[in-house]
């Protein structure tokens, strides 16, 4: 016997990352089922080289100095005179992040590649590769995102000539792949009044032009004066923002698009904005989060005077669905590690035996649970992606009409064009609610399997820093609308006494025209119990008042997302049959009280079966899980 030493002894062989694309079974399936094959095959090899270059060493050192040099004001926002000063200085991995995301094409390929109602699709697949080794930037991306969509439905729109101008040079920007060129985008709403609650906002617009002289600038600056105070501003560094504002005391809050930096003498200066200072935070720390000032910010408005809350919600539509990929980014990266960790640590079970991880039953059925949880997620939050690129791409013909809309996927018959916009109203708010707030403990649960090692904030090791991507999914129950936000958002959409009607058709087609595809006898009690459900949710909505519900809307929020994931999940047992996905699918319905009492299913099996959950249905490769059996 020797006695150990910091280098001698056992040392663990540290986990291989391997292509995401390819490994996750539950992101293979997804796919599979919401994209046609021959797209798949088409999009299939960029893809696949994305989802290698993500987890190249040299993305994960941006992340490391992103993290570890954090955003700051240059002087404390004073110089040496004492005069105020808003100088954000930004780190160097923080800039080549950003950069990378903007040449692959993150937003931009919504924009400038035509997949017709699947672009959605296949750029959120690459955002969900992307967002747990971005370091946050897909953050400023997504406000990125949503500006371009707003700004696009306007220029297909009635403008005035210079308003085209300026709106179609910043489309230009924000559909950019140049970094030298392509802009992000910041959306400031929240004030100390409220978050979400924009009702009471303090921050004034005033009309008064200015003389283009004034700024000679080939494109003008905005005939609107904006004042006020932006608690927060997660995309400081961006090029541009959207913003509220009140035009008159009585009026509700109106839209503005305004550039963060104006011409100068000595170049450009920032447009009547002060950086007061920079938020201290749980997570997401190389995001520069900020408190502003305006002062005679020239902005322009987008829309009508007093619609300011319609037109922030094409945005927050489209920022909502970033929040939910990137937090299922993390949840499906925090799986990886530990799967892979699975695979090289071994463990004893008595009797001097050990054995890996991957082969330890108990283990094996927490990450087989686990990954039925990811999977239905995952469900649930491309399903409305899917929604998005219809509601995007319908021809100008359809708006009004109920022609159908492009075959939804394995077979499902086409709903009318019609409930495409209502089931999307009601998921905007649903799938952020219920995703983001699950994420949270599921994520907790992928830092326990690695042990003491999963709570170290180990950068030395950042492709398996899961505490870091613990620390940054929290925040995604919160921005662009808390969990209980949202669920007194889903009721309001469910009850609304124009348009509620509608979108409990939307859901009730889901459940019709879903469990009409699944076919098989050992389901048959699973869709009567799923019907049984959505019956007995649908009387309670029909029946209840607004007051009467909201106190109670988490649940029913999250018993409408469980509903819906039902369907999604048994149509993806049909398009893509397996024991594994039957067993999981079984395994989450039980938990979900969708099993009639005393029903079995024919295989539950054990830990071969959890290994093939977890790792696929090839199970555990010899090679890298040895052959070690309990």
């Amino acid at each position: 016997m020797e006695p150990s030493s910091a280098n001698k002894g056992f040392i663990q062989a540290q986990p291989v990352l391997r292509n995401q694309f390819h490994e996750d079974a539950t992101l293979q399936r997804v796919i599979k089922l919401f994209l046609p094959l021959a797209l798949l095959n088409d999009v299939s090899a960029e893809i696949s080289l994305l989802a290698d270059e993500v987890l190249s060493p040299q993305i994960f050192d941006w992340v490391t100095d992103a993290e570890r040099n954090l955003p700051y004001l240059r002087g404390n926002g004073r110089d040496a005179f004492g005069r105020s000063r808003s100088d954000l200085v930004v780190t160097e991995g923080w800039r080549k992040l950003q950069e990378f995301g903007l040449k692959k094409g993150m937003v931009a390929l919504n924009y400038d590649t035509d997949r017709g109602e699947y672009t959605r699709l296949v750029q959120f697949i690459r955002c969900h590769l992307w967002g747990a080794s971005c370091a946050n930037t897909l953050c400023p991306a997504a406000m990125q995102d949503g500006a371009a969509r707003l700004l696009q439905r306007h220029l297909a729109g009635t403008l005035s000539s210079t308003e085209r101008l300026v709106f179609q040079d910043a489309y230009d920007h924000l559909t950019s792949r140049d970094p030298s060129h392509a802009w992000t985008s910041g959306q400031w709403m929240t004030e100390r009044t409220g978050g979400s609650d924009v009702s009471r906002t303090e921050t004034i617009a005033t009309l008064t032009p200015i003389p283009t002289s004034a700024f000679p600038s080939p494109i003008p600056l905005g005939p609107w004066s904006v004042s006020g105070f932006k608690w927060f501003s997660s995309a400081t560094d961006s090029q541009m923002t959207i913003l509220l504002a009140r035009t008159s005391p009585s009026a509700p809050v109106s839209a503005f698009f305004a550039p963060t930096r104006i011409p100068s003498p000595t170049g450009t200066t920032l447009n009547g904005i002060t950086i007061q200072r920079l938020k201290s935070k749980l997570g997401t720390h190389s995001l520069p989060t900020a408190e502003l000032e305006l002062n005679d910010t020239r902005a322009w408005l987008i829309g009508r005077e007093g619609a300011g809350i319609p037109e922030i919600s094409t945005i927050l539509t489209i920022t909502r669905v970033h929040t939910t990929v990137s937090s299922l980014s993390y949840l499906g990266r925090g799986l990886a590690v530990a799967r892979s960790f699975a695979l090289v640590r071994e463990v004893g079970v008595g009797r001097s035996r050990r054995v890996p991880l991957s082969f330890h039953p108990l283990h094996m059925r927490t990450l087989a649970n686990l990954t039925g949880d990811y999977h239905t997620m995952m469900l649930l939050t491309f399903f409305t992606v899917f929604l998005l690129g219809l509601d995007e791409r319908r021809r100008p013909s359809q708006e009004s009409t109920q022609r159908p809309a492009p075959a939804l996927p394995a077979g499902f018959p086409p709903p009318p064009q019609g409930l495409v916009a209502p089931l999307l109203r009601v998921l905007s708010s649903l799938h952020k609610s219920y995703v983001c707030e699950l994420v949270v403990p599921a994520m907790f649960t992928t830092m326990q399997a690695l042990g003491g090692v999963g709570y170290l904030v180990s950068s030395e090791t950042e492709p398996i820093n899961v505490a870091r991507l613990f620390r940054d999914a929290c925040v995604g129950a919160i921005w662009e609308g808390t969990t209980d936000v949202l669920a007194g958002d889903t009721v309001r959409a469910l009850k609304h006494a124009r348009s509620g009607g509608e979108v409990r058709e939307g859901v009730a087609w889901l459940v019709r025209a879903g469990l009409g595809l699944v076919q098989g006898g050992q389901w048959e009690g699973v869709k009567r119990e799923v019907e049984r459900g959505w019956e007995t949710l649908k009387g309670e909505i029909e029946k209840g008042t607004m007051e009467g519900l909201l106190p109670g809307a988490r649940r029913t929020a999250f018993r409408l997302a469980e509903l819906m994931i039902a369907v999604l999940f048994l149509v993806d047992l049909t398009r893509n049959p397996g024991k594994e996905a039957e067993v999981m699918c079984w395994r989450w319905m039980e938990k979900k009280g969708f099993v009639p009492e005393g029903a079995v299913l024919g295989i539950i099996g054990g830990v071969e079966m959890d290994q093939r959950i977890v790792y696929g249905p090839g199970g555990v490769v010899p090679a890298l899980g040895g052959g070690a059996k309990l």
